[in-house]
């Protein structure tokens, strides 16, 4: 009974934000970047959500040097819309390609930030 109230409770409720009390966007940032329109922050973060998915995909199938651009390219993204959790991981990954524990935290922030979107465009 407890997975269907998740699933149903608004992105505005704030047991959706993470354990640290923060929703996966920053919807100030995102605002003034989309100028306080909510139709275009709705396409951006679906078009976020996208890149991030396959930015997954490339990172978890590259060898080190594309790992690391795939990681640069969906922190520049992250840090367009607000989606400060995925930007910081995958950072981490930019910096340090090779190093595989990284890419669990990055996986789980974008699945935090893209089930987040999900929940915003229903």
């Amino acid at each position: 009974m407890s997975a269907l109230k998740i699933a149903f409770e608004t992105p505005e409720n704030p047991a959706n934000a993470s354990p640290c009390g923060k929703p996966p966007i920053d919807f100030v940032h995102l605002s003034g970047q989309t100028m306080g329109d909510k139709s275009l922050e709705i396409e951006v973060l679906q078009l976020f959500a996208r890149q991030a998915r396959q930015a997954m995909a490339e990172i978890n199938d590259a060898d080190a040097d594309a790992c690391g651009q795939s990681a640069h390219r969906l922190k520049g993204a992250a840090l367009a819309v607000g989606a400060t959790r995925v930007a910081r991981a995958a950072a981490a990954i930019e910096q340090r390609p090779a190093d595989w524990t990284l890419r669990a935290p990055l996986g789980a922030a974008v699945l935090e930030a893209e089930l987040f979107i999900l929940k915003l465009c229903r």
